[in-house]
């Protein structure tokens, strides 16, 4: 856990080296401003997305960190922590989608036939211990379902994007 501290620490010195500015709400995102040009970074440990406003300023940005560290340019970004990002190169807009981590999550979980809901529950539904397991085959049958990884693959599937 240290090393992680310390590379995040030794990562934030070299990018206020380079005139960048951390974020007060999410320490893992970098931004400046040169004249008009805003570039943006965030890090993933060590996984770096970075955008620009300017060819220029993306260059100057890759090779100052090149100049820093070994960086490997993977080239436009199609695919990072879950979410496919598609860009349209006639306007420029961006979209992202989370559908192949949604079908990722369906498969680990044996679900890919269920049919869609637009809500899983009825609203207002007050989920109470008399829902728990009553019987020990009840309880057998539910011991091994993973609802912790579940609820945490979802939480990741709703702050994400």
């Amino acid at each position: 856990m240290q090393g992680a501290h310390d590379w995040a620490k030794n990562l934030d010195k070299t990018f206020e080296g380079h005139g960048f500015y951390k974020s007060r709400t999410d320490p893992q995102i970098h931004s400046r401003v040169y004249g008009n040009e805003l570039t943006l970074t965030s890090t993933w440990t060590d996984d770096i997305l970075g955008a620009s406003s300017t060819i220029e300023g993306k260059n100057l940005a890759k090779s100052q960190l090149g100049a820093s560290y070994k960086i490997k340019d993977l080239g436009e970004t199609k695919l990072i922590l879950g979410m496919c990002i598609n860009r349209d190169p006639i306007t420029g807009n961006i979209s992202l989608s989370q559908k192949s981590y949604c079908k990722c999550m369906l498969r680990r979980f044996n679900m890919e036939n269920y049919s869609q809901k637009l809500t899983p529950l009825p609203p207002g539904l007050l989920l109470t211990t008399e829902d728990c397991p009553n019987t020990p085959e009840e309880a057998n049958k539910m011991k091994d379902t993973p609802y912790w990884e579940a609820l945490g693959l979802l939480m990741w599937l709703q702050v994400a994007t």
